[in-house]
């Protein structure tokens, strides 16, 4: 029997940093993974994604975009699978790097399946055997896994999930993609741009459903312009063959938003509905831990469960199922652990969606700022007029701002464009600390840089941007 001061289940995003940090603080810990170290996020996620991004978006740019700014290429061809090797061999690189850095800061490393027998005791299943680990506190950092509906059953050939969608070695002819939310649309523009025929079904009437309709009207427009096929407001109604795995077409019958049944072929299907908690198998219920209908850990500001020294993190706990959220989350825990007052107190969990042009988010839309009963000033600012825009040749999209009219606090940011990603780092730190449209106008942004137009559509607000003309309404 091993005795821990705090063991961390899991080792994606969240449970890696809260081991480390728990190290860091003086603390006996370990650590228990029974798959990927890295988790879904490095693995088959948010880094193989963003790889094979980055890779399609060059091909997209040799091929179709090269010849406008002067630059003949010849003879261009993407070689799929020598993407994915390359792919591949970045996420080695990192989660190679999660382990190493766990055992430097002498973490215990322990592999296999993690079981509560009581609220102090672990079992953990492994190759070798059966374990019984003590610990003080416990910390679940689980993750999810991707959600499935009856009528698509994943076969890993031609109905897939995002895991198998992101390790295909031959580009398809026709893909078809059920459900238009982020990892959707991030894939589905992939393949499109590496020459697949791709269509999207969403069930909601908008892509994104959660995003300012906004950014997504103009992410919708470029899409056509990859030639992918949208239809909201559809359902998925199955598909005709009966043996899936045996046919070369699959042809998925769908219903549109006009209540006419349309089939679409498919090479492949990926079934992108969204993602479900792993706190099933674990032996919580026999803790009295409590959940919600879908399974997700129920915790208050400190991640503590009902169970006090237990604590959930990340994914298993809900929305939002984000990894720097995990990450944050688990920094938080491990100071709580070691008896400090820590809490979470989140002004904003900014995001992105690595779709073309990117979309990304701090804070609340225009209609959840009126909701909870602010005036706002909205403050609208084009990549248009960015001149570092223009010289990148990527002008589409805009910078919202909303803004609070009483006291001028910066609400939330609306970002869709080139590096919405990165440009909205300076958005969430600006309503984390608090601050005023003054705040950010007065700070010295660099010319030309993508940030210009923060500070523009600020001013775009109180009809005082320089490079757009915006006429005072009256």
């Amino acid at each position: 029997m091993k005795s821990f001061d705090a063991v961390v289940i899991g080792a994606g995003p969240g449970g890696y940093p809260t081991a480390i940090r728990l190290a860091q603080l003086g603390k006996k810990t370990a650590i228990i993974e029974k798959e990927n170290f890295g988790g879904v996020c490095l693995n088959v996620g948010c880094i193989p994604s963003k790889a094979l991004i980055y890779g399609s978006s060059q091909y997209w740019k040799m091929k179709n975009e090269a010849e406008e700014i002067g630059i003949s290429v010849k003879g261009v061809d993407c070689d799929l699978a020598k993407m994915q090797d390359w792919k591949q061999g970045v996420v080695k690189k990192l989660t190679t790097g999660v382990q190493g850095l766990l055992k430097a800061n002498g973490v215990e490393i322990i592999k296999g399946t993690a079981t509560f027998k009581d609220s102090k005791t672990l079992e953990v299943a492994s190759q070798s055997g059966k374990e019984t680990i003590t610990a003080t506190s416990f910390v679940i950092a689980t993750g999810s896994r991707v959600a499935q509906i009856p009528i698509l059953p994943f076969n890993g050939k031609n109905i897939v999930s995002s895991t198998e969608a992101l390790s295909l070695r031959e580009v398809p002819k026709e893909m078809v993609v059920v459900g238009g939310g982020f990892i959707g649309i991030e894939i589905g523009t992939v393949y499109a741009k590496l020459g697949s025929k791709v269509t999207i079904v969403e069930a909601l009437d908008q892509l994104l459903s959660t995003v300012d309709n906004e950014l997504v009207a103009l992410v919708q427009k470029k899409m056509k312009h990859f030639g992918i096929t949208v239809h909201t407001g559809a359902k998925a109604l199955g598909i005709k063959e009966k043996e899936p795995l045996k046919a070369k077409k699959l042809n998925l019958e769908i219903e549109t938003k006009d209540k006419k049944t349309q089939t679409v072929s498919a090479d492949v299907i990926l079934v992108s509905v969204g993602r479900s908690p792993n706190s099933d198998n674990m032996g919580l219920e026999k803790l009295g831990i409590k959940m919600d209908p879908r399974g997700n850990i129920l915790s208050n500001n400190q991640s503590m469960t009902n169970v006090s020294n237990i604590y959930a993190i990340g994914d298993v706990a809900g929305a939002p199922q984000l990894a720097h959220r995990a990450t944050m989350d688990g920094l938080l825990v491990a100071e709580t652990i070691s008896g400090k007052r820590t809490y979470k107190d989140y002004k904003t969990v900014p995001w992105a969606v690595f779709c073309d042009p990117e979309i990304a988010v701090a804070g609340l839309t225009e209609k959840e700022a009126t909701e909870k009963g602010f005036k706002v000033k909205v403050g609208r600012f084009p990549f248009a007029a960015s001149g570092k825009a223009l010289a990148m040749n990527e002008s589409e999209g805009m910078a919202k701002i909303v803004i609070d009219e009483k006291t001028e606090a910066i609400l939330g940011v609306h970002i869709v464009g080139p590096e919405a990603s990165n440009l909205i780092a300076e958005a969430a730190l600006a309503i984390e600390m608090g601050a005023t449209v003054e705040d950010l106008v007065r700070t010295i942004h660099t010319h030309p840089t993508l940030p210009e137009v923060m500070p523009e559509a600020v001013e775009a607000a109180f009809y005082k941007a320089i490079h757009i003309y915006k006429p005072k309404r009256g």
